[in-house]
């Protein structure tokens, strides 16, 4: 790909657009993450008890074994919602990019 053609791109506004609008969704979708991991972290090193107590009477099974299981659910959720926005806006903003390029 030549210069001329890449600055061509990166004046496209569906190009400015596409980047703007991903790099956006992705940072907030990455604080969320990183937001609830790190209230798991910091309830571990705070309260360990609270995790570590029982779900019920008798039980072994702990709270903190739900909790790191809705985590890890709640990562996949928030993937699932990347790929679909990503398979619908985004890439119809990278074809239109496409398309443009190939009119020149």
């Amino acid at each position: 790909m030549n210069k001329e053609t890449v600055q061509k791109i990166k004046e496209n506004p569906d190009y400015k657009k596409l980047v703007s609008t991903r790099n956006s969704f992705a940072v907030k979708l990455s604080i969320l993450m990183l937001v609830v991991y790190f209230v798991f972290i910091l309830t571990i090193a705070f309260n360990p008890v609270f995790l570590g107590s029982p779900l019920s009477s008798g039980s072994v099974t702990t709270v903190g074994i739900p909790v790191g299981m809705g985590i890890i659910v709640f990562a996949i959720v928030l993937t699932g919602i990347y790929t679909q926005r990503a398979n619908g806006e985004f890439d119809e903003l990278s074809n239109r990019v496409k398309e443009s390029i190939r009119e020149i």
